[in-house]
């Protein structure tokens, strides 16, 4: 049984399965797919702090099935805009978890992490999965992975028919 470690990039993931099917992701699927039989070593789910009580409920949700939730506050600025980045946040996390592991398993369709896949294969010589809403996963960051799985079908929750 191979050691890996799990990193959601909630937001990416919430809003580009939001856009292309209607729907979000179903984690306890997509858990049991990636992990298979396993040894979970680390799971981290990166999301922003609204204090919603829906955003609150689906967070527990996460930490039932075995994530660690990581939750940075939502930023509003002056301009209207919005900020919440996880990535330099995952990109730690990601690289210090790497030595303890097989396999990393990286739910995300950002582009910004093919560099960080690239370093842990060849510092750590880890085999890497990207899990990722095909329409809108980037392809550096799909040809960096050494598996690209789509998010699709049954990893999905309310699919549309």
């Amino acid at each position: 049984m191979a050691r890996v470690a799990l990193f959601a990039d909630v937001q990416n993931i919430y809003y580009t399965a939001r856009e292309t099917f209607g729907c979000q992701v179903n984690y306890a699927a997509l858990w049991r797919h990636a992990v298979g039989e396993d040894t979970v070593v680390a799971a981290y789910a990166y999301a922003i702090e609204r204090h919603d009580p829906r955003q609150q409920q689906f967070q527990h949700a996460l930490r039932d099935i075995g994530f660690e939730v990581r939750l940075k506050p939502f930023i509003q600025r002056r301009d209207g805009s919005a900020k919440g980045d996880w990535d330099v946040g995952i990109t730690l996390d990601v690289f210090e978890t790497s030595s303890e592991v097989d396999r990393v398993v990286l739910i995300s369709g950002d582009g910004d992490f093919s560099e960080l896949l690239d370093r842990i294969q060849q510092r750590f010589g880890v085999k890497t999965d990207v899990y990722g809403v095909q329409a809108l996963t980037a392809n550096a960051l799909r040809q960096a992975a050494d598996r690209f799985v789509p998010i699709e079908g049954a990893l999905l929750q309310n699919t549309r028919r």
